[in-house]
């Protein structure tokens, strides 16, 4: 995991519209860069849907949110549609990004060993360097924990790993 302090690594990743989105863009601002697993499941559908609840109040802190997955474009372009996404979706279908954000590698499910997308939150400062962390996140109630954090930090209190 990376650690607070820590540069973000760069990215530049299709979005749902097949346009380029690097980290770099977003430098002056902060950016929540949220790791899920498969596009439509019912985790990654709860945690998407609830950023997109939350999306305009991440907005109106000048924050950004980006999801990254291994699905391809043509999967998040219909996922993004059926829940009227209004954040980008990256495609990052090597697991190259989040390899570099160490949100890959081997899991094991049902008796199967794969590799795959590790649920990890990041968000990066304006400096393009990690301000908080968040691991093996449950995505419901997850969006509303981070917007939380972010206003504790601006108030001084926060708590970044969790």
């Amino acid at each position: 995991m990376l650690e607070i302090g820590d540069d973000a690594p760069e990215f530049a990743l299709p979005n749902q519209r097949g346009e380029t989105v690097r980290r770099s863009d977003f430098e002056g601002d902060r950016l929540v860069v949220y790791f899920y697993p498969r596009a439509g499941t019912d985790g990654c559908t709860t945690e998407a849907r609830e950023f997109e609840a939350v999306r305009e109040e991440f907005e109106d802190r000048s924050v950004a949110v980006v999801g990254i997955s291994d699905d391809p474009v043509d999967d998040l372009e219909s996922f993004a549609a059926d829940h009227d996404l209004g954040f980008d979706l990256l495609s990052d279908p090597e697991g190259e990004v989040a390899t570099l954000y160490d949100a890959y590698g081997e899991k094991r499910m049902f008796g199967n060993t794969f590799d795959g997308v590790f649920r990890t939150t990041y968000v990066v400062g304006p400096d393009g360097t990690i301000e908080a962390t968040y691991e093996n996140v449950s995505p419901d109630g997850h969006a509303e924990a981070v917007l939380e954090d972010l206003d504790e930090r601006r108030a001084g209190q926060a708590t970044p790993e969790r």
